[in-house]
């Protein structure tokens, strides 16, 4: 049942990934391809989180009767990293989410074809 769940996660996490993969290449629309950028993270965010995990394992924290189960401790880095790239992620969501719109306001259209066939 682990083995089950287990996969599950990478399943899901691979999932995320591509979709957020098709959302940048496929669609048009600047805040789709943001919010695709962002779906991409997210599902990487969970991969990272998935390798990190111990069945059965427990917190990191070394006591006295935490010596003799040390080869059971999950390992605390995966989470660590990220907790830092998720708030990364935000201020670069927020930051191409400000972009967009002052494109918007610039040319009145989020939409990528027509603001590439804009010529100066």
């Amino acid at each position: 049942m682990q083995d089950f769940l287990t996969y599950g996660i990478y399943g899901t996490a691979i999932f995320l990934m591509l979709l957020g993969v098709y959302a940048v290449l496929v669609k048009r629309n600047l805040i789709k391809i943001v919010i695709g950028l962002s779906i991409l993270d997210s599902g990487l965010h969970l991969l990272f989180v998935a390798i990190g995990f111990i069945s059965g394992g427990t917190a990191p924290i070394f006591s006295p009767m935490a010596i003799e189960s040390a080869n059971k401790m999950v390992d605390p880095v995966p989470q660590a990293l990220v907790l830092t790239a998720i708030v990364i992620g935000f201020g670069v969501t927020a930051v191409a989410l400000a972009l967009v719109i002052r494109l918007y306001r610039h040319h009145n259209t989020i939409n990528i074809d027509e603001i590439k066939n804009l010529k100066w």
